[in-house]
């Protein structure tokens, strides 16, 4: 089997469960890197830290063999100073995630999950976006992890990613006598899974405390990475964050 090097990010956190699921996972594959924030990141996006200095720290890490280290910066800053300074030669591919709640539609914009993997293939590496549903079963993820990024590798390896674009992996939160498969090529939704709101309360002269109160639905169009989730597959899809430019 090929041994590459692989860095693993996430924007749940160094300590969250979904990382630790996937940089086991990764270890079948080849050599992992974990660089990822010491705190919750999620809704950043794509930011970076420009004005600040960020720590950065070795620590230890509960799957044997990977190099861990924690920042105090968002998970794009973890993508870039972990292409640039830490792994050891040139990162094959970058994985992120497992995100704690999918990343399907719209909210693609706002995930740091997906932000990361993209920083990633702006470097020119290619990049992976692991997420699951933020409910009480995982059973679908940890039984087909490992086919999944053995299938992603060997896409990636076959250079059929465009400029910018990433593959974006969403496991449906199903009990695993209820998944029905995998879809590819699934396209993003238009919409989101919560139709937002925000509640406004009056707190002194021309001032407001503005609080979400967001509705939760699961309307999707057929082909779409949400219809696939909310139907009990397995989604496969790509995201592309810039165009690709001519004579590419």
């Amino acid at each position: 089997m090929k041994k590459r090097n692989i860095l693993i990010t996430n924007d749940d956190g160094i300590t969250s469960d979904g990382i630790v699921r996937l940089a086991q996972a990764a270890t079948k594959f080849g050599e992992v890197w974990v660089v990822a924030p010491k705190h919750q990141c999620s809704a950043m996006s794509h930011r970076i830290t420009l004005h600040e200095p960020m720590d950065f720290e070795k620590v230890d890490f509960p799957v044997e063999g990977v190099h861990a280290y924690a920042t105090s910066g968002t998970p794009a800053d973890c993508v870039r100073f972990g292409l640039l300074n830490v792994v050891e030669g040139k990162a094959d591919v970058v994985f992120s995630g497992i995100n704690y709640g999918y990343n399907c539609g719209s909210d693609v914009q706002y995930s740091a999950t997906i932000g990361a993997a993209l920083e990633a293939a702006t470097a020119g590496t290619a990049a992976v976006a692991f997420s699951e549903g933020a409910y009480e079963f995982h059973e679908v993820t940890d039984q087909y992890l490992e086919n999944m990024i053995a299938e992603a590798l060997e896409e990636i390896e076959t250079e059929s990613l465009q400029y910018n674009e990433i593959i974006n992996i969403n496991f449906p939160s199903c009990p695993i006598s209820e998944y029905k498969g995998i879809l590819r090529n699934r396209v993003m939704a238009t919409n989101a899974f919560y139709i937002d709101r925000y509640k406004m309360e009056p707190n002194g002269n021309d001032k407001w405390i503005l609080t979400v109160d967001a509705t939760y639905h699961e309307d999707a169009a057929k082909g779409t990475d949400f219809r696939a989730v909310v139907d009990g597959y397995i989604s496969v899809g790509r995201v592309q964050n810039l165009h690709t430019p001519q004579g590419k």
